[in-house]
């Protein structure tokens, strides 16, 4: 009689014990799939917070902060400057678009640079007038500067709604150059109409 309510209770604790560590086992998974959701859903909103809506307005490019970066952001800044400075925001963005959808063509140089400095050097035979009319590049306005370069900043960083179609040129309405006519009209926004090459191929 002992012996067997021995065996039981030895079965009974062995049991219990069994209980316990598969117990700690789902516990230990339970914590584990816990962290992970935790830590994926901080990433998740850390990730949403550090990505600002862009809107086409003064106010809120006054309350981004100064923009930081090199080459690129100053030659885009300051083909803005020199280019839009006097349009709407979202004129500006769309402007910055068309230069950026250059330097992704295979037809222009590959930065934003050499789209901007394309035929410099040769008078009134360069892409952007301002590089070759021979007049000094001079930013007489440092206000007016300081919202284009954060629209460069953020246009570099991708992160404005496409405006134009894939428009790779554009002009002024003050002017209606003979390449207008054969190009694909895309966007007009603020002082500007823009255009998408129809480039031909060998094969059509």
């Amino acid at each position: 009689m002992s012996l067997t309510l021995g065996l039981l209770l030895g079965f009974f604790a062995a049991e219990s014990g069994l209980a316990r560590q598969d117990d700690q086992s789902k516990k230990s998974v339970s914590n584990d799939l816990q962290s992970v959701t935790m830590r994926r859903m901080k990433e998740t909103t850390l990730s949403t917070n550090t990505v600002v809506p862009v809107e086409f307005s003064k106010s809120w490019l006054d309350d981004q902060p100064m923009p930081k970066g090199g080459d690129e952001l100053q030659c885009l800044a300051e083909a803005l400057y020199f280019e839009a400075r006097g349009e709407t925001v979202k004129g500006q963005f769309a402007v910055a678009e068309v230069i950026l959808n250059r330097v992704e063509s295979e037809r222009f140089p590959s930065s934003a640079c050499g789209v901007i400095n394309q035929g410099t050097g040769k008078k009134y035979q360069c892409q952007f007038t301002y590089t070759c009319d021979g007049h000094k590049e001079i930013i007489a306005e440092p206000r007016a500067f300081e919202r284009v370069s954060k629209v460069a900043r953020a246009a570099l960083d991708g992160m404005a709604p496409e405006l134009t179609e894939g428009a790779t040129h554009y002009h002024t309405t003050a002017v209606n150059p003979r390449w207008s006519r054969v190009y694909t009209k895309t966007a007009a926004i603020g002082d500007h109409i823009f255009y998408r090459h129809t480039w031909r191929t060998a094969s059509n």
